[in-house]
């Protein structure tokens, strides 16, 4: 009853194992954007690109942004293994001073909750 017992159990364990194998993987080519120094109205639409290095479809399931003043927006159909897509985001740049924001991405990926990140200054028109 035992043998039985731990040969199930060592089947159980490489199944789960070969289903972690195919799982859909994100990478990014930058975890960060960085605006630099743009003035005040400026276009603030920036994008993260990324690709699905897994073995699954990727789904983005949610994104979100710390603060009102970012909006992203991700896509809505699934990628393919293989296959790039981007998350694009747009600051609010009629406000000026340093910008610092995280935008949280949750997916099926592997590693489900990933950060980015925005930094830059927005400089108003007069240079003040």
């Amino acid at each position: 009853m035992k043998k039985i017992v731990l040969v199930l159990f060592v089947g159980l364990m490489g199944l789960s194992l070969t289903a972690q194998e195919k799982a859909a993987k994100i990478e990014f080519k930058s975890e960060t954007v960085d605006y630099g120094e743009i003035t005040k109205g400026a276009d603030g639409v920036r994008v993260f690109e990324f690709t699905n290095t897994g073995e699954s479809p990727l789904i983005i399931s949610k994104v979100s942004s710390s603060c009102g003043c970012t909006i992203p927006k991700k896509p809505e159909e699934p990628i393919m293994p293989g296959k790039t897509g981007e998350i694009q985001v747009k600051y609010d740049t009629n406000r000026v001073g340093p910008i610092r924001k995280a935008i949280t991405v949750i997916s099926n990926a592997d590693t489900p909750t990933k950060v980015l990140k925005i930094k830059g200054e927005v400089k108003s028109a007069e240079g003040k």
